[in-house]
């Protein structure tokens, strides 16, 4: 008959390689453990009797030997095979108790239920029962540090119990506890012998070992006798904790034992969030870096996206096709030219030029009333609303033949009838002195703005072209400017240098100069975009701060929890489980910290919004940001949550 557990000349030694002295723990241990059996193992402190009990629970391998159970061979089974082992099989009641702080009672029992897949009502069902056969019905929602060391001992017992508790692991159960609280205990795992379990219990007190059916003596990491107890009886025990009770009270554990990928996320989520409101100090510091950092990138690109689009709508305002062309001195010396009319005929009959508009422009004094200031009048043809596509707000724009007529009206620009109009009274039909002259107001243009630092259109006033030869600049009797619109922007390079050829040409020398509108705006637009392009990199390096930030905080709750992940891993958690959570743990504080971020970011753009700063949304923008976060964040959680996978169950049991 298959023994349950069957050791075979297992050793364990550390040290001995890279020049290490080596250190014999265990040397040749030979056991048989059948089914049911009660055993216990005596040695002194140092004796090994501690570490064989770990290579028996499969939290530790063996140096050297075969370990059977049930007849396989241990040494061939993977880490996850020995999580589920341990999970399905072994159940583990400590000294220390090895209780989770933050967990209550009954979580810390649903742990192994936990990691075996078992749903939630399932879970609290079994622990509440196991809990309340145990003594401890008025006791399920309390924290460790709410329990006696009695009480504490007695919610490991459930938690081994939870699925199933085949073999139980008693190492020095009744160490931390006083005589009458250790005897409860004791009467408990004899309870559990005479129910079926198998119980191997670790101990140096030999009156303790007496209750055992079965005494095995270990000495200097080797087996010095193996003795049956003849007075042993378990037959006035009430079982109340027997294998068959819980066998058919418990859920079936066995229909979602290996289907881990049912367990529901919002348990690593519950963990997550309770370790961040625990340690909330260092949260805040933490989630600070990713706000800063992530607000910083969203304002950034909104101020940018704000500038394009206001550089857009300058162009567009202008015209995506115009050429600007303006006479000047020629470097070589000579007068300054002129552009006639018949330079006009000329450029506009080329194919690529739609409209010509030309203009006399100069600084005059205007009055009315009281007020009087400078103002740049310009006189020009009534194409101007049309080209610039600049729309009338009152009255209308003069005509043809006003400017056949040289008929003294004005259009004021929008800050130009503010300033004469401070009370928004109608100015059409009123009379405004230019140079002393007067000039009849027949509209109001809309509101326009700058271009590009260039002056203020809405501070211009706009008569007809021939009104401003005759009457206002009679000495500037030709034109020096004028404004060119391409048929398309696609024609827009080919009729600009077409242009340059043909007052080349026809003048002789370069007394004049042709400035592509858009290629200016568009150069403007580009050094905007590299300015912003700049400033979201420097803004991201916060956002490389805050994830080194939740890379620190991990290193710190890895090394914090130590004992925590090795309780985990003792009760059936996968090196995956525990990755898991602590990719959680990241991928929460990012994403908190991202969100936080993204609303705090919408505070500074509607405040820079008010205060006249040209900022635009963009969700996109915002979901870039936030997901860079959390990229960021799981990419530097992922180092500490691989290093907490990576404990060995041991070592972490043994942790602070």
């Amino acid at each position: 008959m298959v023994k349950l557990i069957c050791l075979r000349d297992i050793g364990k030694h550390y040290g001995g390689e890279g020049g290490r002295p080596r250190t014999d723990v265990l040397c040749g241990i030979d056991l048989e453990i059948e089914a049911g059996e009660f055993i216990a193992i005596v040695g002194a402190s140092g004796s090994g009797k501690s570490t064989l009990m770990n290579i028996l629970g499969c939290l530790d391998r063996p140096s050297s030997g075969q370990y059977l159970f049930n007849g396989k061979d241990v040494a061939t089974l993977n880490s996850d095979q020995l999580a589920e082992l341990r999970r399905e099989t072994f159940g583990f009641v400590f000294q220390a108790y090895h209780l989770i702080p933050t967990e209550s009672a009954r979580e810390n029992v649903e742990i192994p239920a936990l990691y075996a897949g078992v749903s939630e009502t399932a879970r609290q069902a079994r622990a509440t029962d196991l809990l309340k056969r145990l003594g401890l019905a008025d006791r399920l929602d309390n924290s460790p540090s709410q329990l006696s060391g009695g009480q504490q001992q007695r919610v490991s017992i459930a938690r081994a119990l939870m699925n199933g508790g085949q073999v139980i692991l008693a190492d020095e159960p009744t160490g931390a506890l006083d005589k009458e609280t250790g005897e409860s205990v004791m009467a408990l795992l004899v309870d559990l012998a005479a129910g079926g379990h198998t119980v191997i219990l670790i101990t140096h007190d030999h009156q303790l070992a007496k209750q055992a059916q079965r005494v095995i003596h270990i000495q200097d990491g080797k087996i010095v006798g193996d003795k049956h107890s003849l007075s042993a009886d378990y037959s006035q025990h009430s079982t109340l904790v027997s294998v068959q009770e819980h066998d058919n009270s418990r859920p079936p554990l066995t229909k979602t034992t290996h289907n881990h990928r049912n367990r529901l996320p919002r348990e690593e989520l519950r963990n997550a969030w309770r370790v961040l409101r625990i340690n909330r100090a260092r949260t805040l510091l933490t989630l600070l870096g990713i706000i800063i950092g992530v607000a910083s990138v969203i304002v950034m690109l909104a101020v940018g996206e704000g500038t394009k689009r206001e550089v857009m709508t300058q162009l567009n305002a202008m015209g995506p096709n115009m050429l600007h062309v303006g006479s000047t001195t020629p470097k070589a010396g000579g007068p300054r030219g002129v552009i006639t009319e018949a330079d006009l005929d000329a450029i506009a009959r080329m194919p690529e030029v739609l409209r010509v508009m030309p203009m006399l422009r100069d600084t005059a004094l205007v009055r009315r009333g009281a007020i009087s200031r400078n103002y740049e009048v310009r006189a020009t043809t009534a194409v101007l609303p049309a080209m610039n596509r600049w729309p009338i707000a009152l009255g209308r724009f003069y005509t043809e033949e006003e400017d056949s007529n040289v008929a003294p009206v004005v259009v004021l620009g929008h800050l130009a009838y503010q300033r004469f109009f401070p009370d928004k009274s109608d100015p059409l039909g009123q009379q405004i002195l230019i140079k002393n002259a007067p000039y009849q107001i027949i509209g109001v243009m809309s509101e326009k703005g700058s271009d590009s630092g260039y002056s203020n259109h809405d501070e211009r006033l706009y008569v007809p072209r021939r009104t401003g030869m005759v009457r206002v600049f009679p000495a500037q009797r030709n034109d020096t400017y004028l404004i060119a619109e391409a048929v398309s922007s696609h024609l827009l390079q080919q009729a600009e240098k077409k242009l340059q050829g043909l007052l080349q040409e026809r003048h002789g020398v370069d007394d004049f100069w042709v400035n592509n509108a858009a290629a200016r705006h568009q150069a403007e637009l580009t050094t905007r975009n590299n300015m912003t392009l700049m400033l979201a990199l420097i803004a991201a390096i916060s956002l490389l701060v805050g994830g080194i930030g939740v890379m620190n905080v991990m290193l710190m709750t890895v090394r914090e929890r130590v004992r925590e992940i090795g309780i985990r891993m003792a009760n059936g958690a996968r090196q995956r489980d525990i990755l898991r959570q602590f990719i959680t743990e990241a991928a929460l504080v990012s994403l908190l910290g991202s969100v936080i971020g993204a609303i705090f970011s919408q505070v500074i753009i509607v405040i820079l919004a008010l205060i006249g700063v040209p900022v635009a949304f963009s969700l996109s923008a915002v979901v870039a940001a936030m997901v860079c976060a959390v990229t960021t964040g799981l990419m530097f959680g992922l180092m500490p949550a691989r290093q907490a996978a990576r404990l060995d169950p041991v070592a972490a049991l043994a942790g602070e």
